[in-house]
């Protein structure tokens, strides 16, 4: 029988390297391709642990590697977070999830549950069956973090070799190193460590979850946004592409701050002169996309420092409420 006064964290298994089951020992990269999976309740039992830490349920919503997660699957898991949220019987959420789009699922919540309450998205480098496997301590280290009083109001955070993340700032840089996640000059948020604390050194100050003005939970699809890398020589192909596709919205990974080949800002220009909302995002990792006199002319939009997969996601939410670019540009500023 569950202890009332006990904190009370649901896990949410979506599959991924965390659940996947391998070759041998040394099946690093493999096990994707062979699709077998622990069920989440079987990756729980192994970390008895966490039974310390909380009262802990668990669900299967999906299991696949999460190249094939996105738009259609992030609703149904916000649609079911925030039913269990808005219940007194459930106090945190953890998510195990794969690496690949981890950091989308994570900010595409960040942004759409509607929650004080703690949300962790955590995954895996190295499957539990190999050697020097991740896998179990990432998700005892979740449970831990959101059972974390101290995790309330901070927004959907990652935890992955032992740091706590925001979700709207973190990212994967590394294929394989079981320390990928980062966010560059802006830091983690704290740690897990293996002391059993959960230590917070600063919070999100962009609105999210509860102050956020994205509600999604009626919508069964959301807008489709794209992305165009801009490349030395690049030309307007690809803009022309995405315009005929008729596609909700446009972004553009550019240069350093935002600058564009010739004909990649012409067909820019020309795409937003039709009414498609154009955000101008970098492909460098870190640093902000600025408003200059030329951009403001043309009318485009800038993704601030967002990377452009999340510029794509805070797009496709914001156009649930607006296609006015003034209002448009204002989200980027406060998200």
């Amino acid at each position: 029988m569950s202890d009332s006064s006990r904190t009370r964290i649901h896990v949410i298994g979506t599959g991924g390297t965390i659940a996947g089951i391998g070759l041998n020992h040394l099946d690093y990269t493999q096990y994707a391709e062979i699709g077998k999976k622990f069920t989440i309740e079987e990756s729980i039992d192994r970390i008895p642990e966490a039974n310390s830490l909380a009262d802990v349920s668990s669900e299967n919503l999906i299991s696949v590697g999460s190249p094939a997660i996105g738009p259609t699957e992030w609703l149904e898991l916000n649609k079911r977070i925030n039913t269990l949220l808005a219940t007194n019987n459930i106090d945190g959420i953890v998510v195990t999830h794969g690496t690949a789009t981890l950091e989308e699922t994570a900010y595409f919540l960040h942004l759409t549950v509607q929650s004080k309450k703690p949300v962790v998205i955590t995954g895996a480098m190295r499957p539990p069956t190999s050697y020097g496997t991740d896998a179990d301590l990432n998700l005892l280290d979740a449970i831990r973090v959101a059972a974390s009083p101290d995790s309330v109001g901070k927004g959907v955070l990652t935890l992955l070799n032992n740091e706590i993340h925001s979700a709207r700032d973190v990212y994967k840089a590394n294929t394989l190193r079981v320390e990928t996640f980062r966010a560059n000059e802006l830091g983690f948020l704290g740690y897990a460590d293996s002391d059993g604390k959960v230590l917070f050194y600063r919070s999100p100050t962009r609105k999210h979850t509860i102050s956020s003005d994205f509600d999604v939970q009626k919508y069964d699809k959301l807008p489709r946004v794209d992305i165009v890398y801009a490349y030395a020589g690049s030309d307007d192909m690809l803009i022309e592409a995405v315009r005929k596709n008729n596609s909700d919205g446009l972004i553009i990974s550019g240069f350093g701050s935002g600058t564009l080949p010739p004909a990649m800002l012409e067909a820019a220009a020309q795409a937003t002169k039709e009414g498609l909302p154009v955000v101008l995002a970098s492909r460098s990792t870190a640093g902000r996309t600025v408003i200059t006199p030329r951009i403001s002319k043309l009318d485009l939009l800038v993704a601030d420092n967002l990377h452009p997969q999340k510029a794509r996601i805070l797009l496709m939410v914001a156009l649930t409420i607006t296609k006015d670019r003034k209002l448009l540009q204002q989200m980027f500023a406060e998200y």
